[in-house]
């Protein structure tokens, strides 16, 4: 009879390596577009860029809040976006626009770091890290766009005002009271909200009488404000 070959003990397989997920810290976001672009101050109620004017740079917001804003054909103006620190805008002209179609505002003293078009799309090819992060921030706005594209169609102006305040003050389920700074105006908040200035004191009052705010000067919200808009 033929000999049984002997049995081989089957050797363990070697663990895969896995590769960590890429992260680039704010620091080393503000460290590129330093390298990348040129400081720009504002001061509070001056533009960057108005709505007609070309398109040929994206801003990394430092410090500050700015605020876009689009005029209809009627002479109508609404807010459509705010944006604070490590906040990108202006990014349309890496697809293609040639001009502004909002205008940005500083609702506050703000540094920001401008760079221009070639600069950036060399940057985003050159350097994966940041791209990555980069694109990372702009499919994060894009489900806030939809969002806020819902909450437009769907949502009583009150519910929206709620939404607003707590996006604005970054809210949490730690139950705390979180400022909204800078400071925001009720213009603002109703170009925002699309309803008008009456209707946001209205409801201002309404939450501080309720315990969601408090509102003397400045805002602060607190979570339980979060009910507003899950209760039908």
């Amino acid at each position: 009879m033929p000999e049984e070959e002997p049995k081989r003990t089957p050797r363990a397989s070697k663990p895969r390596k896995t590769i960590a997920p890429v992260v680039l810290e704010p620091s080393a976001v503000l460290a590129v577009t330093n390298r990348a672009g040129t400081n720009v101050k504002v001061k509070k109620g001056e533009a960057l860029f108005r709505q007609g004017d070309a398109a040929d740079a994206v801003f990394y917001v430092k410090n500050g809040r700015i605020q876009l804003t689009v005029v209809s054909d009627q002479g109508k103006e609404g807010v459509i976006a705010l944006f604070g620190p490590g906040d990108f805008f202006g990014e349309g002209c890496l697809a293609g626009q040639l001009l502004r179609m909002a205008s940005a505002l500083a609702t506050a003293p703000s540094t920001l770091i401008r760079i221009e078009k070639e600069a950036m799309s060399r940057l985003l090819h050159e350097n994966v890290e940041f791209s990555e992060k980069f694109m990372a921030f702009l499919m994060t706005r894009n489900i806030q766009v939809e969002a806020d594209l819902v909450d437009q169609l769907f949502n009583s102006s009150e519910k929206r005002l709620a939404r607003l305040l707590l996006l604005l003050a970054n809210f949490n389920n730690d139950g705390e009271l979180r400022p909204i700074f800078p400071k925001i105006s009720q213009e603002v908040l109703a170009a925002r909200v699309g309803t008008t200035r009456s209707r946001i004191n209205y409801f201002m009052n309404k939450f501080r009488r309720l315990g969601l705010i408090e509102y003397n000067g400045e805002v602060k919200v607190h979570t339980a404000l979060l009910n507003v808009i899950v209760h039908d």
